[in-house]
């Protein structure tokens, strides 16, 4: 009996075919970062002060020196205050002068702010300060609960109407959303769009390296999802850049979103995942995509592998049903879920708090992306080397570990912090690439997006409260990083009871799945039966 993986490897398992699929996609990724682009537009509290233009009625000619000292009160520690103002008066200047003014109000007229780091942000343009100043966080929010929408939705729906229509969909939202992002009149609908953008981001990036993995061979499978990380890398450095030549938030989204109406014209061009529609039993279709991959790769597929494959290959029902109903993919998701959940909500804790370390928030932005590059070619050949189970303990419990020693740095230290959260973070990137492999290669083809997007879901409940736990720092500094440190360590620990996939074929079948993760005594047991079944099938043919 033939399997996808014969017929792959007679079409060639990385060949021209799939190295165009890996550019088409890796695009994409590039640009994912930067729908993160207007968050990082973000000052808690930037420099500014009430607009008083309402005492140059009385005089025109005074300076701006003048007209603050006479209208806006100053702070205990000399500074003007950022919130209030005297109230207008209808006085002449020199009234004012001699008596002073004396009664307080809440800025009538919005805020002058300094223009020195940016020319408009979100909080400047909508006037998130003051007593506004805690909705700040809610756009990293909303913007996370969109990715949790979208892993939600369009994970399992991969299973049932296949990789390629799960990924082309969401990149629409994402064109669509970071362009009406750029546009948004008010805080309002910039938060709508930043939901959409969020569920067109967790729609497509786990859809895509579901696609890639199943159709690349063994010996570089792990190319999709390290590839897909380091591309978001170098996107997120490129974000960088741009965001320090443009300085305004709007035409900075609007740049990012040109390229990305680009992808969302190719997208729909990509081919399906062949090992998807053999899964569904739509042998013909499947075999036309395995005939044109072999073409571009110029190779040669035996018919017999079809044949073989057309009398023994029936549909396996699958989804989250098999998720739950078997005690050894339960747990192997489980413990991958919990890990995977740790990587992310420790890599994003310091994401936003990219702006807090101490050092200018552009060079730590483009720090991060930078070191990330070298990173994930080296979780290439990591994963290779030592496997995916001992690289992911090593990334986690290492990791872990460097995120508490920044509690041992003194306070202002902020080299020391910045480097070891650079580390961390670098660490916390390696581990979700290789979750993102090993979860793909620990579930069969008919649950194995659902694993997948559910998977993503962790990862994006995650991204959702780390700026909750985050604010958890007004009590305690420390406590965001021992909370996100812990579980990362935990996490780190179990997964020690899942087994080891490295060198093996995708499962087809929830069975095969099992065999892998119950041990290689099962699996020889197991491959006898399957064997003497083959065999009894092939005499009742003759």
């Amino acid at each position: 009996m033939a399997d996808f993986g014969d017929m792959l490897r007679a079409a060639g398992d990385f060949g021209l075919f799939q190295k165009i699929l890996l550019i088409a996609i890796w695009i994409p990724f590039l640009l994912l970062s930067f729908i993160f682009a207007s968050v990082i537009f973000v000052e808690s509290d930037p420099e500014r002060h009430c607009n008083t233009d309402w005492i140059l009625g009385a005089g025109p000619n005074l300076t701006e020196e003048e007209q603050l000292n006479l209208t806006v009160p100053r702070e205990p520690d000399g500074s003007l205050s950022r919130c209030l103002m005297y109230a207008p008066v209808n006085w002449t200047l020199d009234s004012i002068r001699q008596y002073g003014l004396n009664h307080t109000t809440a800025c009538r007229d919005g805020w002058v702010y300094d223009q020195t780091l940016y020319q408009a942000t979100i909080v400047t343009d909508f006037d998130l300060v003051c007593d506004k100043a805690n909705v700040v966080e809610v756009a990293q929010t909303v913007l996370g609960a969109g990715i949790l929408i979208g892993s939600l939705l369009f994970g399992p729906l991969g299973e049932s109407f296949g990789r390629r229509r799960t990924i082309q969909i969401p990149v629409l939202f994402l064109f669509i959303f970071t362009l009406t992002g750029g546009l948004s009149p008010n805080y309002y609908l910039y938060l709508a769009s930043q939901f959409g953008a969020g569920v067109g981001y967790g729609g497509s990036r786990m859809n895509a390296i579901v696609l890639m993995t199943e159709w690349i061979g063994i010996t570089k499978r792990s190319m999709g999802a390290c590839g897909s990380q380091w591309s978001g890398a170098a996107g997120l450095a490129c974000m960088a850049g741009i965001i320090y030549l443009i300085r305004d938030w709007r035409l900075a989204q609007l740049v990012m979103a040109a390229p990305m109406g680009l992808v969302a014209v190719y997208i729909w061009f990509i081919p399906e995942s062949a090992r998807w529609l053999l899964d569904r039993g739509r042998t013909e279709e499947a075999k036309e995509l395995i005939l044109k991959a072999a073409a571009i790769n110029r190779r040669t597929v035996p018919e017999s592998l079809f044949e073989k494959i057309a009398v023994n290959k029936t549909v396996e029902k699958g989804g989250i049903r098999v998720l739950i109903t078997s005690p050894v993919l339960r747990k192997s998701f489980l413990i991958l879920t919990l890990s995977w959940f740790a990587v992310n909500l420790t890599f994003n804790c310091l994401s936003f708090n990219v702006g807090k370390f101490g050092l200018d928030i552009f060079l730590t932005q483009m720090l991060f992306g930078l070191t990330e590059l070298p990173a994930h070619l080296l979780c290439f050949w990591l994963l290779e080397l030592a496997g995916r189970k001992l690289s992911l303990m090593f990334t986690l419990l290492v990791g872990g570990l460097v995120c508490l020693s920044i509690l041992a740095v003194p306070a202002g230290n902020a080299i020391a912090v910045t480097v070891l959260a650079i580390l961390a973070r670098i660490l916390m990137i390696l581990g979700s690439s290789i979750c993102s492999v090993y979860i793909q290669e620990l579930f069969p083809t008919s649950s194995r997006h659902t694993a997948a997007g559910l998977g993503g879901l962790a990862t994006r409940v995650a991204g959702l409260l780390a700026p909750s736990l985050n604010l958890l720092a007004v009590y305690h500094y420390s406590i965001p990083i021992s909370v996100f440190s812990s579980i990362t360590l935990v996490g780190g620990a179990l997964i020690f009871l899942l087994p080891e996939t490295r060198g093996r074929e995708l499962a087809d079948s929830t069975a095969q799945a099992e065999v892998q993760s119950d041990g290689p005594k099962m699996e020889k047991g197991r491959r006898s039966i399957t064997d003497e079944h083959t065999a009894v099938i092939t005499s009742s043919k003759l």
